[in-house]
């Protein structure tokens, strides 16, 4: 009897199978698994105008000839006297240029003028009482330079060279009778020098840089104590170390 129930209920069973197989929702298809694809930060762009501020030391050294002439005294015209010494102090001042980009190649132009406070001064005696004081400074330093340089995307590394302009000035003193000398020129020379710059944000850098300046100096004024004239040459050679920041223009 068991055995005529079985059979009898299986058409009713595989009947009732096949209705719920059909109600049941299709198999989903299977994903592609997710690709990673990396977000690569755009290559900082050097190319563009600028304009800073920057300001450090300077180690200056000269040597100086003075020639007196004009004195009407029989051996004191044509003489003449040589010195050496160093003249160091802060400097601080502005740029401006330009740069343009090719590849990883930069090229620019770039001027700046700063305030110096490079000086030196000697004090000798002239008898009792008497002293004499002579300073010379450096008032102020201007350069044309062109820029050459290498950018690894937000570091550019770089040499400069170009014109210089350096302002020399002499002043002497003597006890009891005041200023008795003189004298101030601006000169042109040559500077050379390299440094580096870092993208600090999308449009503000920061620079370091080293400038080597060359200036042949030559200037006179009235010696009033003798009514002649002085007459000075000499060769000044000024290392700057300066640090910067700069506003590139979008």
């Amino acid at each position: 009897m068991y055995r005529g129930l079985a059979a009898g209920l299986l058409p009713i069973v595989a009947v009732t199978g096949q209705a719920l197989a059909a109600d049941l929702p299709p198999p989903s298809p299977s994903r592609a698994p997710a690709v990673y694809v990396p977000v690569v930060a755009p290559v900082y762009n050097w190319g563009g105008f600028y304009i800073g501020i920057n300001g450090g030391w300077g180690f200056a050294s000269g040597t100086t000839t003075a020639t007196l002439t004009g004195t009407g005294v029989a051996g004191l015209d044509g003489t003449s006297a040589t010195g050496s010494g160093s003249l160091n102090g802060g400097v601080a001042g502005g740029q401006i240029g330009a740069n343009y980009q090719i590849d990883a190649l930069v090229i620019g132009i770039e001027g700046d003028f700063d305030w110096s406070g490079q000086k030196r001064t000697d004090n000798f005696a002239c008898g009792a009482g008497c002293t004499v004081s002579e300073t010379i400074k450096l008032p102020w330093i201007a350069t044309i330079r062109g820029r050459f340089g290498y950018a690894i995307d937000r570091v550019l590394l770089f040499g400069t060279g170009g014109v210089a302009f350096t302002h020399a000035s002499d002043n002497v003193t003597a006890t009891g009778f005041g200023t008795i000398f003189t004298a101030s020129s601006t000169n042109v020379g040559w500077t050379i020098g390299a440094g580096g710059e870092v993208a600090l944000a999308q449009n503000w850098t920061a620079k370091i840089e080293y400038l080597y300046i060359a200036t042949d100096v030559k200037q006179s004024g009235a010696l009033s104590v003798v009514s002649g004239t002085v007459s000075e040459t000499a060769k000044i050679h000024d290392n700057l170390i300066r640090a910067g920041v700069n506003f590139k223009f979008p």
